[in-house]
């Protein structure tokens, strides 16, 4: 049993991951240019892009599941997920990538702006466009006060993938849940949580190496 359970909770982690690592490639550069957006010096451009952002962080991450999954088909009065193959893994990702997108931006924007005035006005003394300043000058700057809460982020992520169970994605605690109807255990339900610990505690190792890595800016 013990083996079985192992290898059902491992497809279903599978899964997790996938859904982990693809909100990462989406969410991460995408929120670079949400965080552009909002510090935008022109009103039509900042204006909105914040309001999106304080809707997307001022309400719950399962509201938004519901919304976009069931939104579409309520608006259109036509099924939309549901004619794509993995639909529901797909408006979880979507969900997922809209969210975490915005708490990106905030980080990035609050990183970005910590940066001293004066460095950009000397690189651009020297010569460098404001292209050049930002990316060989601040950028990397950015990165380094950035690494701590980014990593709590998508710590955080890693458990919040759990919600994606809400539209029937089969993750993890899916997969361990469904033995305490065919089986009648729920042990299986508490052994997600090593997954969870390892995973975490891995990425956790991982953020602490970059982040002395990037000591050299101190």
């Amino acid at each position: 049993m013990f083996v079985t359970v192992t290898t059902t909770l491992l497809e279903g982690f599978l899964s997790t991951l996938q859904l982990f690592l693809l909100t990462l490639i989406f969410s991460l550069p995408l929120g670079l240019l949400i965080s552009f957006g909002s510090m935008s010096r022109h009103a039509v451009i900042r204006m909105p892009v914040r309001f999106i952002i304080w809707v997307v962080r001022g309400t719950p991450l399962m509201l938004q599941l519901l919304v976009i999954y069931y939104g579409p088909g309520i608006i259109f009065d036509a099924p939309f997920w549901n004619e794509l193959e993995n639909g529901r893994f797909y408006a979880a990702l979507l969900s997922f990538v809209i969210n975490y997108s915005c708490y990106f931006s905030e980080i990035y924007r609050g990183g970005i702006q910590s940066i001293d005035v004066g460095q950009y006005e000397a690189g651009q003394v020297l010569g460098l466009s404001k292209a050049q300043v930002f990316f060989k000058i601040i950028l990397l700057q950015v990165v380094k006060r950035i690494v701590p809460p980014i990593s709590n982020e998508i710590i955080t992520l890693v458990k919040d993938t759990s919600l994606a169970r809400v539209i029937a994605v089969y993750e993890i605690i899916w997969e361990g849940q469904s033995f305490i109807k065919s089986a009648g255990i729920i042990w299986p339900l508490f052994y997600t949580g090593a997954f969870y610990l390892i995973f975490s505690g891995l990425l956790t190792l991982l953020f602490g190496f970059i982040e002395k890595k990037l000591g050299y800016f101190e």
